[in-house]
């Protein structure tokens, strides 16, 4: 039996070979593409914006590296994130204590319950319209705390 090569490829002949270097100036090297982008900070405006709600530590961050703190929209947003937490967990421990007082009350108890889940969802649908509103670059003030986080952005 014999062995069977598989057919191959001819080999390419028809390269230039030698020893000078191209041709200089731009006939010999077309521009053509587009041109490289400019350095970035990685992250838009928006997104940052947007991003510092998600929880405190995105809005510390913000708040503390080098070209997002310098940026008035993006520490706007971050602030009024900072805020917000600092005010719902205020309302929910100071509620909580509450509604367990008030519990044992048989009216009053169900009825501060459903204040206590109206506070929760009256905060969580403003921070979601707030993310929604850094998104598009806007700058959405929440009532009491957006004033105070305007003027520390702004300062």
């Amino acid at each position: 039996m014999s062995e069977q090569i598989p057919p191959q490829q001819p080999p390419y002949t028809n390269v230039p070979y030698s020893d000078a270097p191209p041709p200089a100036g731009p006939a010999f090297y077309p521009q053509a593409g587009y041109p490289p982008a400019a350095p970035s900070s990685g992250l838009s405006d928006n997104s940052a914006a947007a991003l510092a709600y998600l929880t405190i530590i995105p809005a510390i961050i913000f708040l503390i590296i080098e070209p997002y703190n310098k940026i008035p929209l993006v520490r706007f947003h971050s602030i009024q994130c900072l805020a917000l937490g600092v005010v719902s967990f205020a309302l929910q421990v100071g509620l909580t204590i509450l509604s367990i007082f008030l519990h044992f009350i048989p009216l009053v108890g169900i009825l501060f319950s459903l204040i206590h889940l109206a506070v929760f969802l009256v905060i969580f649908v403003a921070w979601l319209m707030a993310i929604i509103k850094a998104s598009k670059g806007e700058w959405f003030k929440l009532p009491i705390i957006g004033d105070f986080a305007e003027k520390q952005a702004r300062s």
